[in-house]
C-alpha cells in the first residue's frame, strides 16, 4: 500500500516538473491558518463547535467556535495561489522597468474597483502612519534636547 502511494506521489512530482514555480520551493502549510480562522468566523462562516479541556486546579470545558480545518486549509491554498499568481504577474510587469513596485500591483487590479479602492486606501493610511511616526520622533527629539 505504501509503495502505491509513493509511486503516485513520484508521478505527480514528475508531472509537475514542467512548472518550475511549484517545484522550486515548498511552502509551510498552516502559516495563515489562525488568521484565516478568525476572518472566516468574522465574515459569518458557520462555526464548528470544538470542545477543549483546560486544566488549572479544576477541569473546565471551553466551547470554541472555529471553521472546519479542511475549509481553512482550502481557503489558505486559494489565498496563497492567488497572491503567488499576482506576485508573478507583477514581477513580469516590473521586469520591463527592472524593478518591482506598488504600481505594478495597482496596474493588475485596475479593473477591479473594490480592490483598487481598498489598496489605495491602505496605501494612504500607511503614508499617514509613516508621517505620524516621523512627527512623533521629531517631537521626542525636541523633548530630549530641551531637558
Amino acid at each position: 500500500m505504501n509503495n502505491s502511494s509513493t509511486g503516485s506521489s513520484s508521478k505527480s512530482k514528475a508531472g509537475s516538473s514542467s512548472q518550475p514555480s511549484e517545484t522550486s520551493f515548498k511552502r509551510k502549510r498552516g502559516l495563515f491558518q489562525k488568521d484565516l480562522q478568525h476572518m472566516m468566523y468574522g465574515f459569518g462562516d458557520d462555526p464548528n463547535l470544538v470542545w477543549s479541556a483546560i486544566e488549572y486546579t479544576y477541569t473546565y470545558l471551553l466551547l470554541l467556535e472555529q471553521p472546519l480545518p479542511e475549509t481553512v486549509a482550502l481557503v489558505e491554498d486559494i489565498v496563497v495561489e492567488y497572491v503567488t499568481d499576482m506576485a508573478h504577474k507583477a514581477q513580469e510587469i516590473g521586469s520591463k522597468r527592472g524593478k518591482l513596485s506598488v504600481e505594478d500591483f495597482l496596474f493588475l487590479i485596475r479593473k477591479d474597483p473594490p480592490k483598487l479602492n481598498r489598496c489605495t486606501e491602505l496605501l494612504s493610511m500607511q503614508e499617514e502612519l509613516k508621517q505620524a511616526r516621523k512627527a512623533f520622533e521629531v517631537d521626542e527629539e525636541k523633548l530630549a534636547s530641551t531637558e
